[in-house]
Parts: structure tokens; C-alpha cells; sequence
């Protein structure tokens, strides 16, 4: 099987928003997803880009993606987070997803930043491992915390 990994471009999140939407039913939230087309796009690729994503491609088909964004460590600087990483399922151990977690180290390192952080599912074993192989310390003794948009409005009209 021949792979491609390349930054993508607006063209491509047709089928960026398709694996999101995998990835999304394989995290057991099928009806999370709101972004569109269109917000991909925009955010991506506008005036001030929010996000950049590496696309893996098989014989001319998007078959995997990962979809990074800068942060800041106030412990160690310009840092990464790597929002998703998701191949389709029908193409998985077939070395599409390394080819896409080396793609953003690789970017991390040119682009000099101090560390690189994502989340996983605590149920998720394969991505553990596969996680700690690579060197990667999976900590177990943080959570995340996060807010909607219905919690920030609820919040604010509370306080």
C-alpha cells in the first residue's frame, strides 16, 4: 500500500469532516459533531488559520488525518496539541496512523516547539500502547476539564 502524507488543503475537508465524523462514532459521540465544511475551511485556511492537518492519502483517497494546533505552556513555551489522529477503520494497522503521528513530530521538531500534548480515552488500549512505544508519557493522573458553549452562557448569566 502506498502512503502520502501531506498538509492538506480546503479541498480536502470534505473528507477531513467525513473522518471526524468516524472518529466521532468510534469515541461513541456520533452526534457531537457541529463543524462544517465551510468552518473547516475558514479556520483553516483564512486570513488567520486556526489549525493545521496532514492528510494521508491511498491510491488518490484520504484515508487518515491529523489535525494539530499550537498552544502555550506558561511552563514551557510554544507547545502543540494534537486535536485528532484517526484513520478509517477498514485500513487501520497498516502503518497509516505512524505515518501520520512521525508527520507531526516531525512538524513539532522544525517548528522547534517544547512539547507536544493530546488526550486519549482511558478505554482506548490500542492508542495507549501504541503511544507509550513511541515514547510518549500517557498521564493518568490529570483530567481534562472542558466547557460548552451552553456552560460559558450558563456561567455568565450566574455570575
Amino acid at each position: 500500500m502506498n502512503n502520502l502524507v501531506r498538509a492538506s488543503t480546503p479541498n480536502d475537508m470534505p473528507q477531513v469532516l467525513a473522518l471526524i465524523k468516524e472518529l466521532a462514532v468510534f469515541e461513541k459521540e456520533p452526534d457531537a459533531v457541529n463543524v462544517t465544511v465551510d468552518t473547516l475551511i475558514e479556520e483553516g485556511f483564512g486570513k488567520t488559520p486556526l489549525f493545521t492537518c496532514f492528510v494521508a492519502e491511498t491510491e488518490g483517497e484520504i484515508v487518515g488525518m491529523a489535525l494539530i494546533y499550537y498552544r502555550f505552556s506558561t511552563w514551557k513555551g510554544r507547545a502543540l496539541h494534537l486535536e485528532d489522529l484517526i484513520v478509517k477503520e477498514k485500513l487501520r494497522d497498516n502503518g497509516i496512523g505512524k505515518a501520520l503521528y512521525t508527520r507531526v513530530i516531525q512538524f513539532a521538531a522544525e517548528k522547534k516547539v517544547k512539547r507536544i500534548e493530546w488526550a486519549v480515552l482511558n478505554w482506548n488500549h490500542g492508542a495507549i500502547k501504541f503511544y507509550e512505544r513511541s515514547g510518549a508519557v500517557v498521564m493518568k493522573d490529570w483530567y481534562i476539564a472542558q466547557m460548552d458553549e451552553a456552560g460559558i452562557q450558563k456561567y455568565l448569566k450566574n455570575n
